[in-house]
């Protein structure tokens, strides 16, 4: 490409003509082809039954395993298509054979929900789990995590871009720490893929997890989990059912031998195609392509909201992504919501539990969260800025 398209693409994005949406790490405006081929599925089911429509359907949805293997540089044979990134993470997560003593690894601002099921397998196995502090740039520090390895170590899990602000840890050099030692490693990627280009070769990871809603701009209801081939067989998932494993006699039955082990027969099939075309609408952009736009959006903002009296803007990292965080004084960050989505701007909030280890370490509050997407426009950027210091 030699100039962004942004007009084409705003004019996929059917929301743009509604909304302002500063919303994208909550979920993104679907883009019209997404729309259009979940729609299109929906309604031929209604006419000829779910079954039938899917067995129609299954050479498009055989398709998507290949949209996502060329996104993330895999084989096909080590993709699952899940319901969301929670549950593709905690198949990942719960189908490793903790024991007494082991060790888990993660970064300090680690996401609740994931921090939650540690604490869980903590208190079920005799594990224990340990935060590695940060650098001076507030990402998780590989000196730090170098120091604490040790053959107790089962598993390094963190998430790759945090929920509460612009901060990108270092995934890759993470995985080298990772691959020396043997020891797996969970990437929760649920917020940088989609945004950023995403190589499981290159950061070498056994194990990601990753949602459709959000970055990648599909539908609500879709995510997929990444297997590493080689790690298939140390893990066993937490449950199966006749797609995931096949019963063989009485009392035996065989696991798949492709990630699709960590599937569930039953599945919203117009949202995995939906899904697809929106993976193949990111990979005709090109996330390599795309990304750089998206930083500069979000360092426009930054610059923007920093010149405003009584906002701080929170987002630590040597390189934020399109995440921004910030604060106004005096004014909560739901009132801020709210008061924006009056005007018909939309962005969310992040509260203190959801990064409980960053959060107080820090002493932050709620904050606003602003995150931005190639799709929204300069001019988008000052009128959002323009709006917030009207509120003052």
């Amino acid at each position: 490409m030699t100039s962004f398209p942004l007009a084409d693409i705003r004019a996929d994005t059917p929301g743009c003509e509604r909304v302002l949406h500063f919303n994208n790490a909550g979920a993104s405006l679907i883009t019209r082809q997404a729309l259009e081929a979940t729609v299109d599925h929906l309604l031929r089911e209604a006419v000829l039954g779910s079954y039938e429509t899917a067995r129609l359907a299954n050479d498009t949805l055989e398709q998507v395993y290949d949209s996502v293997a060329r996104l993330l540089n895999c084989g096909r044979d080590e993709v699952a298509l899940v319901e969301n990134a929670t549950r593709a993470w905690d198949m990942a997560f719960y189908a490793i054979p903790f024991r007494a003593g082991d060790r888990i690894l993660t970064a300090v601002a680690e996401y609740a929900s994931n921090y939650i099921a540690f604490l869980q397998v903590a208190r079920r196995f005799g594990v224990s789990v340990e935060a590695i502090p940060n650098d001076e740039h507030g990402q998780l520090s590989i000196e730090a995590l170098k120091n604490r390895m040790d053959e107790k170590v089962k598993l390094i899990a963190i998430t790759h871009v945090p929920t509460n602000g612009g901060l990108v840890n270092p995934a890759a050099e993470v995985g080298k720490v990772a691959r020396a030692a043997g020891v797996l490693y969970l990437l929760d990627a649920c917020q940088s893929v989609g945004q950023m280009p995403v190589d499981v070769e290159a950061i070498g990871c056994d194990l990601l997890s990753a949602t459709g809603r959000k970055y990648l701009r599909g539908p609500r209801g879709t995510g997929f989990l990444y297997v590493r081939r080689s790690a298939m067989e140390r893990l066993e998932p937490p449950f199966l059912d006749l797609h995931a494993a096949t019963w063989t006699a009485p009392d035996q039955f065989e696991l798949r031998a492709d990630a699709r082990r960590f599937e569930t027969w039953e599945s919203n099939v117009a949202g995995k195609i939906g899904l697809g075309a929106a993976l193949d609408y990111a990979l005709s952009l090109g996330l390599e392509y795309t990304y750089p736009r998206v930083v500069a959006l979000a360092n426009q903002l930054r610059r923007r909201l920093e010149e405003i009296p009584r906002v701080r803007v929170r987002d630590l990292g040597a390189a934020p992504c399109g995440i921004v965080t910030f604060t106004v004084a005096g004014k909560e960050a739901l009132a801020v919501r709210d008061e924006l989505s009056g005007r018909g701007i939309n962005v969310s909030t992040t509260t203190p539990d959801h990064t409980r280890l960053d959060s107080e370490a820090r002493n932050l509050p709620s904050m606003v969260r602003a995150s931005v997407h190639y799709y929204n426009s300069e001019a988008e950027v000052e009128r959002f800025a323009d709006e917030i210091a009207g509120l003052l």
